[in-house]
């Protein structure tokens, strides 16, 4: 068995793995005895991970090199893909079939493991999480067993959004539906006081809805709206007071709207307008860090005013932010836990010691609001106080215990938050 060396760092740069040993199997066999032969392990995907949920200080592994998998089950509904897939591979493959995902997130870059590992979603009210979609998984156990959980088994709602504790994933279905088009429209300059006076409606209106804001002044700078053709046509002219774009953007003003999926109302296959970003492009900045944390949705206009109070702090460090809605779920560990959700996501500068204080900053006016981070990217609250905010918790560390009892899988568990 030969260690092969995967990539040295995360997609950021901002994380330099500390793996003694790098493993890349071709069979999953030999995952099987990699796992097993292990005393401290973690699974890596595409690194799009901006702290050390992916580290390891014994090995590392990833699985893109077992074989590529699609199988559409037509009759079940369903897609079983490998877990090292990226999105966007695995929409190409769907789309030429007739078939489609509920959603995308902003990036069609990312593995579906990771993905959903870590509760990574995309936007739009009726919308859960990427995991919501997940319909079983089959997994390598700390002893190297190969297990499979489908919905309905037990600890099935526990096993989705499980943050690599339970074992390497090698492939996961995923529930499909028939393909549709969507339309892509952007707006610049809401108000913020539009914002504030009428929020629901406002993110209501449309299959997706992104907000993009730089925190600099008394107006949300754009407004991403994503309309399935089989919905009602959106509006032409102003909107909530916003104007309609009449070019193609970038949420970041600097960068070259060409990365971007088309807009000015354009219909196209799902795959190609869900995501900001196209597959065949670096997305968002590339280079930068990132934090999210996301609040009942009850809670967000008092949040985002929380925010909007340190604009002055935040801004400077800050590239963009982007404000979006996610529907509430059933898996323990997804920040969109039992109640609706709005996510504030931040894209920072890539200096981390100019951003943690922020960061920091940003936690603290958000704390009245039960704020939960992204599992991976940035954040710095600690781990209890996090498990607090998830009423599952304890029955998902006494799952992770019947998987892994010796905990190989838990080398960097406490160690996560700001990389």
């Amino acid at each position: 068995m030969t260690a092969a060396s995967t990539a040295g760092r995360n997609w950021a740069g901002n994380i330099t793995f500390r793996a003694a040993r790098r493993h890349r199997p071709s069979t999953i066999d030999e995952l099987r005895r990699i796992v097993a032969d292990s005393e401290r392990i973690r699974a890596v995907g595409t690194a799009h991970s901006f702290n050390r949920i992916a580290d390891s200080t014994g090995d590392l592994v990833s699985v893109a090199d077992l074989p590529p998998t699609v199988e559409i089950d037509e009759a079940a509904r369903t897609v079983t893909v490998s877990a090292a897939m990226r999105y966007g591979d695995l929409a190409r493959r769907l789309q030429a079939a007739g078939y489609a995902l509920h959603n995308l997130g902003s990036l069609p870059h990312i593995s579906v493991a990771g993905a959903v590992a870590t509760g990574t979603h995309g936007s739009g009210d009726r919308n859960g999480n990427l995991a919501t979609a997940v319909r079983a998984l089959r997994m390598v156990t700390a002893e190297g067993d190969l297990v499979t959980l489908r919905q309905g088994d037990d600890g099935f709602e526990g096993a989705v959004v499980a943050l690599g504790l339970l074992g390497v994933v090698v492939d996961v279905t995923l529930a499909i539906e028939p393909a549709y088009e969507v339309r892509q429209f952007v707006f610049e300059r809401l108000p913020w006081s539009r914002l504030v006076e009428s929020f629901e409606e406002i993110f209501s209106d449309a299959y997706s809805t992104s907000l993009f804001t730089e925190w600099t002044g008394p107006v949300v700078d754009q407004v991403w709206r994503k309309k399935r053709t089989d919905e009602a046509d959106p509006p032409t002219g102003e909107w909530f007071g916003a104007v309609p774009a009449t070019r193609a953007l970038h949420p970041i003003r600097s960068m070259p709207a060409d990365n971007c999926t088309a807009q000015l109302g354009e219909p196209g296959p799902w795959h190609e307008r869900l995501p900001h970003f196209r597959l065949e492009f670096t997305p968002s900045a590339g280079d930068e860090l990132q934090t999210e944390f996301l609040v009942p949705r009850e809670h967000a206009v008092d949040a985002l005013t929380a925010v909007d109070g340190i604009r002055d702090l935040v801004a400077p460090q800050l590239q963009i932010s982007e404000i979006r809605s996610i529907a509430a779920d059933e898996l323990w560990l997804s920040p969109s836990y039992r109640r609706e959700t709005i996510g504030i996501h931040f894209t920072w500068v890539p200096d981390t010691a100019a951003v943690l204080p922020v960061v920091e900053e940003v936690q603290r006016v958000l704390a009245p609001f039960a704020p939960r981070p992204h599992w991976g990217k940035i954040f710095t609250t600690g781990l209890d106080d996090v498990a607090a905010r998830y009423e599952r918790w304890d029955d998902f560390e006494r799952l992770a215990a019947g998987y892994d009892p010796a905990g190989k899988l838990r080398s960097q568990y406490d160690a996560w938050q700001s990389g």
